[in-house]
């Protein structure tokens, strides 16, 4: 009787969420269309639904529980980003920066390379500045322009609409973030397994590498059948100035606000000497850049809210419970880890939030079945940016869509290194690779 009672207060807790993807898939389908639907809206029907079935407490202390969540530091500082990443990609396409970054591809890339070129540029960023959040807030504008430019050049085949162009920048920014040095999940995989960070990367891109390989080599035949090339017009270098720099100041370690503020400040400045703005149009440039934020703003302040109440609920605790009652190998051990990991990420939609829930499970279970430690942490950052990288309700899948006026929903038809990260994942952990950390 009272396991069955935990049974249903654990399923209960986290129906929330199964409330979210019910209503918003089932309308979606309803409408036949994606792009109807405000993913605000799913998100509010589910924190009504969860405050409602959190028991035993006053609705006071209701609410404070889904404000604590959605005032959590991690969300705030995202919230931040978006408001900066949105003011910085408007000035800049105000001013012509955005055109000018996708007329130098234009001529720097082959036709047939572009994709690539856009996948690699991913990684490489990623890698340096350690967030895909970063990340994507700097190339998201530019892969939206060389999309527009190639349906405007006549371009055709297979990959030339925008959430194809989307997706290879999401891919892209996922691979820094699940190895880069400086990037949150690398920190809380290592620390919370007791391993360095030298010693993950080596078992990391021995999991991933490949996978980005793979994908590369896709896109270049993707990339083959493109029947035109979009013509290039001529560049305007002053007003490369502020990409270049926001790149560069991200590569040196900057932090990623003051990087964005820096770039909002030069387009500014570029824009009133050139005079694409006078000074009241540049305040209404950033305005409308913070305004087209507002819906993520919302929908990422709901989520935190509601991942809030399913685990004070105690919906991550019987998930937990459930996944590792049942251990008996290595190979189960790991799979067990990297299930916890996903779907601590489906429930929080954050993967260093996830890797820090479950991380220190992980570790016991790792010591009980004699992991090496190095591979453990890999698998943790390895799936929870999986996760995080083919949900749409995540910060970097909703920031994609928002920045290039998408709907996250059609840029997952086409995230391809997240599958194929995720394939070779699971072979590493199925074949025991690899050898020398299995």
């Amino acid at each position: 009787m009272e396991i069955q009672t935990a049974k249903y207060r654990g399923l209960l807790a986290l129906s929330p969420l199964l409330v979210f993807l019910g209503v918003y898939l089932a309308s979606s389908l309803i409408a036949h269309d994606f792009y109807r639907i405000p993913v605000s809206v799913a998100f509010l029907i589910a924190s009504i639904y969860g405050l409602i079935i959190c028991k035993g407490r006053t609705f006071e202390e209701r609410l404070g529980i889904f404000s604590e969540g959605a005032a959590n530091k991690t969300i705030l500082l995202m919230i931040w980003i978006f408001i900066m990443a949105g003011a910085f990609a408007e000035t800049a396409k105000d001013i012509g920066a955005i055109n000018a970054t996708v007329n130098l591809a234009m001529k720097v890339l082959p036709g047939k390379l572009i994709y690539a070129g856009l996948f690699l540029a991913a990684c490489f960023i990623s890698m340096a500045i350690g967030t895909s959040v970063g990340t994507i807030a700097a190339l998201a504008p530019i892969a939206a322009g060389v999309a527009e430019e190639m349906a405007l050049g006549g371009s055709t085949g297979f990959g030339t609409d925008a959430p194809f162009i989307m997706a290879i920048i999401v891919g892209g920014a996922f691979f820094g973030d699940n190895l880069s040095f400086i990037s949150d999940t690398t920190i809380a995989a290592t620390r919370t397994q007791e391993c360095s960070m030298a010693d993950k990367f080596k078992v990391n891109i021995r999991i991933v590498g490949p996978a980005a390989i793979i994908v590369t080599i896709l896109y270049i035949l993707i990339g083959s059948s493109v029947s035109a090339t979009p013509q290039s017009e001529p560049i305007e270098w002053v007003l490369l100035i502020p990409y270049f720099l926001v790149i560069a100041l991200a590569l040196s370690r900057v932090n990623v606000i003051a990087v964005l503020a820096i770039g909002i400040a030069l387009n500014g400045t570029i824009g009133l000497i050139q005079g694409n703005f006078v000074w009241n149009g540049f305040l209404e440039s950033i305005g409308r850049g913070i305004s087209g934020m507002g819906d993520l703003i919302i929908v990422t302040l709901l989520a935190g809210g509601m991942l809030e109440l399913i685990k004070v609920n105690g919906g991550m605790d019987y998930i937990v419970g459930l996944m590792t009652k049942r251990i008996r190998s290595k190979r189960g051990a790991e799979f067990s880890i990297s299930a916890l990991v996903s779907i601590a990420n489906l429930c929080t939609a954050n993967n260093t939030i996830a890797i820090i829930s479950i991380g220190r499970i992980a570790r016991d279970i790792s010591l009980r079945f004699g992991l090496d430690s190095r591979k453990t942490a890999s698998i943790l950052d390895t799936f929870s940016c999986l996760i995080q990288g083919i949900i749409p309700y995540g910060a970097q899948m909703l920031m994609a869509a928002s920045l290039s006026g998408i709907s996250a929903i059609s840029i997952m038809g086409y995230l391809y290194y997240p599958v194929v990260v995720g394939l070779c994942a699971v072979c590493a952990i199925v074949f025991r690779l690899p050898r020398k950390y299995s």
